[in-house]
């Protein structure tokens, strides 16, 4: 994939939106992202409760890929930008996510340079680049959260894997909208480099989605903000992508901060089994990715500008 957009200078979106950002702070403590964020592991998902090395999955000689990619969605934009924190002062329920990518086809070896995209909704379900699609349900406008985070570029971003095969991400748990369960896109990336600010050239090798719990999601949906976009929460079960696999259908491995306190925010694990040698161009073969009730509407404009 080559971006198109050069200069990758974040803007601030708007003054606070709501007085005293209330809605921005959300209840969470800035000690609970400190919590979330902490790089206290070094262990990586490999398809079932327990986490291991990428290292030791190679060693054991089996190895777990990914179901087949399946479609990007509506609201994939191109031009992300590489950083490990893509919150831009998004509120919502801290998320670690540490992904490792290796090599299905070699005995799980880890694939270093592979750079991994994430993107994802914002605790009411509004996308960057797409934050006047409706979300489904009964939610406040994108532009009340009273963030300063950018239209087109909030909640997006590309992390490159070091010589483990493991990159991580600092991001919020994503809210919901209709017709979906909570996830998270991504795509993994081989071949290309980082150039401005983002990543080109290379291929995609793999796109695909990753899933939360319906227990803690919905724990999740309780707090604040989430909890202000009301309405009927699509579960794994009944989704349109999810197919039941588990993690080898990109069922993320939990990890809460504090077990009696979901606010604090929580660590995502797994291994992204691929085949590098795979070209994917993001159609896929599964679910129809979600588009809203109103339709996949054109971005707000292009992710950087």
């Amino acid at each position: 994939m080559t971006g198109n957009h050069k200069n990758t200078t974040i803007t601030r979106r708007r003054a606070l939106a709501v007085a005293g950002g209330t809605v921005a702070a959300g209840g969470l403590a800035a000690a609970g992202y400190q919590s979330a964020f902490a790089d206290t592991t070094t262990t990586t998902a490999t398809g079932t409760a327990s986490r291991t090395t990428a290292t030791s999955s190679a060693s054991s000689g089996t190895c777990m890929e990914l179901m087949s990619s399946v479609t990007e969605g509506p609201y994939y934009l191109d031009g992300a930008l590489v950083r490990k924190n893509i919150t831009e002062g998004k509120s919502g329920v801290p998320l670690t996510l540490r992904l490792t990518v290796v090599d299905a086809t070699d005995g799980c070896t880890p694939v270093p340079g592979a750079a991994v995209e994430i993107w994802h909704c914002d605790a009411w379900g509004y996308y960057s680049g797409y934050t006047t699609a409706n979300p489904g349900g009964s939610a406040p406008a994108e532009s009340e959260d009273g963030s300063t985070a950018n239209d087109k570029t909030y909640l997006r971003g590309y992390q490159v894997a070091n010589a483990n095969g493991v990159v991580k991400f600092e991001t919020i748990v994503p809210g919901w909208y209709t017709p979906r369960t909570c996830h998270i896109h991504l795509k993994v990336h081989t071949g290309g480099a980082k150039e401005d600010g983002t990543y080109e050239g290379g291929k995609v090798n793999f796109t695909g989605q990753l899933f939360f719990d319906d227990e803690i999601a919905e724990s999740i949906f309780a707090l604040e903000p989430y909890s202000k976009h009301t309405g009927s929460y699509t579960k794994l079960a009944d989704d349109m992508v999810y197919d039941g696999g588990g993690a080898s259908s990109g069922l993320l491995t939990l990890e809460a901060v504090h077990k009696k306190d979901p606010s604090k925010g929580y660590k995502g694990f797994l291994t992204l089994g691929i085949d590098p040698d795979a070209e994917n161009t993001g159609a896929g073969s599964g679910g129809g990715g979600g588009t809203p009730p109103s339709g996949a509407p054109a971005p707000s404009s292009s992710p950087s500008s």
